[in-house]
């Protein structure tokens, strides 16, 4: 049974891989012609080091996560209807599981769209500073993505408890409420502020949805392990363009789908204590952000030179693609060690 699954994950792996690459001329030709580009607002005045170290990525299209969602949306709604007209081998393929994928695969739906709505802002020019939705904006969004989905988890599914590692199943009651949103605004505001230089947010996401592949693969989940492995295939596509230099960004189409689909995948996989090591540097982001803010506001002095941290760095001296690279050795690495921990955890 589990060769079987194994086979059919690595297939649709690769077939996500072949589709995404594919349709990337097509979408990248479309950007070029439609001049999707995001209007930079934040220019030398507002942020003098991220200007100095980004001005000439003014040109470059955005909103090339399309590709990512398209993939695996389309191949989702395939399968699906190739398994509902055509008995047999269809089947095969068709990871659409009520109990599975119904709710990673619509939060990544409906996300995508909001995200996409937002880089058309940026484009246009619209939103209160002429650059899509505010950070406070996407963080209402993102919080009522994260209460309908708690709501659902809580009260249509019963769940209310959290494995946690060495001690087993815990029962939290209401806290799961709570700590499900956490999880998803967390994820989802990562996700979006590591998505700054070439490459770094599909890397790093690459090295996430991988780990998550391996637990639901091991937590017997097939259909929602083969999910990830679609994302994977579709990641790996939009990476092979996306590296310095980047033919295109992914935008917050791509970036907010995939970080609140990972956020969705983790409570769905019950593996919330082990996601700050499969997105480390997701973490490490976001919390640079919040650090220099509240340092910004309380001592009225910055602590890095610019954030998220990649553009600290950057400043340093850094080139671009050896800060990427050295963030997705960090991933890599912390990967390898959640996987062991969760294997340690979950057999011993």
């Amino acid at each position: 049974m589990e060769i079987f699954e194994a086979i059919r994950i690595l297939i649709l792996f690769a077939l996500a891989f072949v589709v995404a690459l594919f349709l990337t001329p097509f979408v990248f030709h479309r950007l070029k012609a439609w001049n999707i580009k995001k209007r930079n607002i934040r220019d030398a005045s507002s942020a003098p080091v991220f200007y100095s170290l980004h001005k000439n990525k003014g040109d470059t299209p955005t909103m090339g996560g399309v590709i990512i969602w398209a993939t695996i949306l389309g191949l989702a709604a395939l399968f699906f209807a190739a398994d509902k007209l055509f008995d047999g081998f269809a089947s095969y393929f068709d990871f659409v599981n009520r109990a599975e994928t119904y709710l990673p695969l619509a939060a990544l739906a409906f996300a995508a769209i909001v995200g996409f709505v937002d880089d058309l802002f940026g484009i246009l020019g619209k939103g209160p500073h002429g650059g899509g939705l505010t950070v406070p904006q996407k963080l209402i969004l993102y919080t009522a993505v994260s209460l309908i989905g708690a709501w659902w988890f809580y009260f249509r599914l019963g769940w209310d408890v959290l494995f946690v590692p060495f001690v087993g199943q815990v029962t939290v009651g209401w806290w799961y409420i709570p700590i499900f949103m956490f999880v998803i605004i967390a994820s989802a505001f990562s996700a979006n502020e590591t998505d700054g230089l070439d490459g770094l947010a599909a890397g790093v996401l690459f090295f996430a949805f991988g780990a998550l592949a391996v637990v639901s693969f091991v937590l017997h989940r097939y259909d929602l392990a083969a999910m990830n492995a679609v994302i994977l295939g579709a990641l790996l596509a939009f990476l092979w363009f996306n590296i310095y230099p980047a033919r295109f960004f992914m935008g917050d189409t791509g970036s907010m789908a995939l970080g609140i689909t990972l956020g969705v995948v983790t409570m769905l996989t019950n593996s919330v204590f082990f996601l700050p090591f499969f997105g480390i540097i997701l973490v490490v982001e976001s919390c640079s952000v919040i650090v220099q803010t509240i340092s910004k506001k309380v001592r009225k002095k910055k602590i890095f030179l610019s954030t998220p941290i990649h553009h600290h760095f950057e400043a340093l001296g850094w080139p671009e693609t050896q800060v990427t690279m050295r963030f997705w050795f960090v991933s890599a690495v912390a990967t390898i060690l959640g996987l062991v921990f969760f294997f340690l955890a979950r057999f011993i």
